[in-house]
């Protein structure tokens, strides 16, 4: 598929099923609205690199330098897993861009757009991220 040319703004526009599924308006708008998430994470993660430089004091209270590498730690958590979530966004543009972004990875068939608005990196439809766990229960419980 081609670029997009504009990206909707998600605040002024709402996919719909009334329109035909991934159109080039549905398209664009999930496209901003993963870029625009994409850029709240990378913009928050800038904050974080700032903060951990600016807290590198030393702590002469045991209880608070424990508090501090504590919320530190939360804090590099935090990071690693919206690092993990960029990947994911990274990969639902190029899905959009390829043609096979809102169609299930397992079935093929079109991911409900209520699924992909609460969820837009979604990779599988709801039937089918419901088999996948419930194989992921049987196998752990193995």
């Amino acid at each position: 598929m081609n670029a997009l040319a504009s990206v909707i703004e998600p605040a002024s526009y709402k996919p719909s099923d009334d329109e035909p599924f991934m159109n080039e308006r549905q398209l664009s708008y999930f496209k901003g609205k993963l870029m625009d998430w994409k850029d709240d994470i990378l913009r928050e993660s800038k904050g974080t690199v700032t903060n951990l430089k600016a807290e590198t004091e030393n702590h002469p209270d045991i209880v608070d330098r424990a508090s501090s590498e504590s919320d530190r730690a939360l804090e590099l958590r935090t990071r690693d897993r919206q690092r993990k979530l960029i990947s994911k966004i990274d990969d639902a543009l190029r899905r959009i861009e390829d043609g096979s972004y809102g169609y299930c990875e397992e079935t093929g068939e079109p991911i409900s757009l209520g699924r992909l608005e609460a969820r837009p990196t979604a990779t599988l439809s709801v039937e089918a991220q419901e088999r996948h766990e419930r194989r992921e229960r049987v196998h752990r419980d193995d």
